[in-house]
């Protein structure tokens, strides 16, 4: 191949990235902000930026791998609050440490992505519906079974029991360097990033991913195990749902039951921002990590500008709109490209 051959290729290789929209964005949401927020730039609110980008980064993940596959999770976002009050309750309750009430915790968000994952491939219903049934047990059993146990919509304070500064230390620390304070979540999305991303691209489940989102009948004609794909697909997102919840639990040693109503749509639209298509078989997850730092600097640049931050809704829709646009479009030069 002659070196101008070699060089279109790998143009075109690069223009047919899933991620490369969101890393434009993400440069120009940067340039922009660092130029209307004076203090945006401060290594303090850099720090802030990267910890609201990594709360939806945890999640994005995991979500993103599960829209490539072709599917949905709408109860993701209350599934770390349950993850955090099992975790809280039977610690507090059974006047166990707190490392029991994280492993059963763990074994409990498990055993939720798995159900979605098994009834998923029983019934062949739509994951919209299996997952919106599922969002809406969970969220009626987060605040019912918390009323119960405790007698109120919160779980009891855990933070002078034996194991808490421990659990806090993996979930929860954080470490300050010249003034840019890093969070224990940061070390945990860039962590789940790198493995997200060896897994998709490096290895014949990533292929399998790929093979089921794109077309699940044909994958399963030429052997890929679809039914067994999706389900490890969803147990990932419960994983990843366990992490975070264990944050917000050692954060504050205690958690409000009615939290995580909403927070599934944000992170499939940080997903979808960073390259991944609503109909499935393409995207990426390091274009998830873009989307949710998009999703950070936007969030607390709008707060450093000192502007109404209602605008912020506004904002992401947009930002959606056009990625779902521009995804669409990088991947049809790229099937033409081929």
């Amino acid at each position: 191949m002659s070196t101008d051959l070699l060089v279109q290729e790998r143009r075109h290789r690069w223009r047919a990235r899933p991620e490369l929209g969101a890393l434009l964005a993400a440069a120009a949401v940067f340039l922009f902000f660092a130029v209307v927020a004076d203090s945006f730039l401060r290594a303090s609110s850099i720090g802030t930026v990267l910890y609201a980008a990594s709360t939806i980064g945890i999640m994005a993940v995991p979500v993103a791998l599960l829209m490539i596959g072709g599917e949905f999770d709408l109860s993701a976002g209350v599934l770390v609050t349950t993850a955090a009050l099992a975790s809280a309750m039977v610690s507090y309750q059974l006047t166990a440490v707190t490392w029991v009430g994280v492993l059963v915790s763990l074994l409990v968000a498990l055993a939720i992505g798995a159900f979605n994952g098994w009834l998923l491939g029983r019934t062949r219903l739509p994951s919209f519906i299996v997952t919106l049934g599922t969002f809406l047990m969970l969220t009626g059993a987060n605040l019912g079974v918390t009323k119960l146990v405790s007698g109120t919509v919160s779980t009891k304070p855990i933070s002078d029991m034996q194991g808490f500064e421990s659990c806090r230390l993996l979930f929860a620390s954080e470490v300050t360097v010249g003034g840019l304070t890093i969070k224990a979540t940061v070390w945990w999305w860039l962590g789940l990033v790198a493995v997200g991303s060896w897994v998709l691209l490096r290895t014949s489940f990533g292929n399998w991913v790929f093979a089921v989102g794109g077309d699940a009948a044909a994958a399963r004609a030429v052997g890929v195990p679809v039914a067994r794909t999706k389900t490890c697909l969803y147990l990932g997102v419960a994983f990843c749902a366990w992490v975070l919840g264990q944050h917000l639990l050692f954060s504050f040693g205690t958690v409000q039951s009615g939290e995580g109503v909403g927070n599934e749509l944000i992170y499939i639209v940080a997903a979808v921002i960073g390259g991944c298509l609503i109909t499935g078989g393409y995207g990426s997850v390091a274009g998830s990590a873009l989307g949710a730092l998009i999703f950070g600097m936007a969030s607390k640049g709008i707060v450093y500008a000192e502007w109404d931050p209602d605008w912020f809704k506004f904002f992401l829709g947009a930002m959606l709109l056009l990625a779902a646009l521009l995804n669409s479009y990088v991947k049809h030069r790229a099937e033409r490209g081929r």
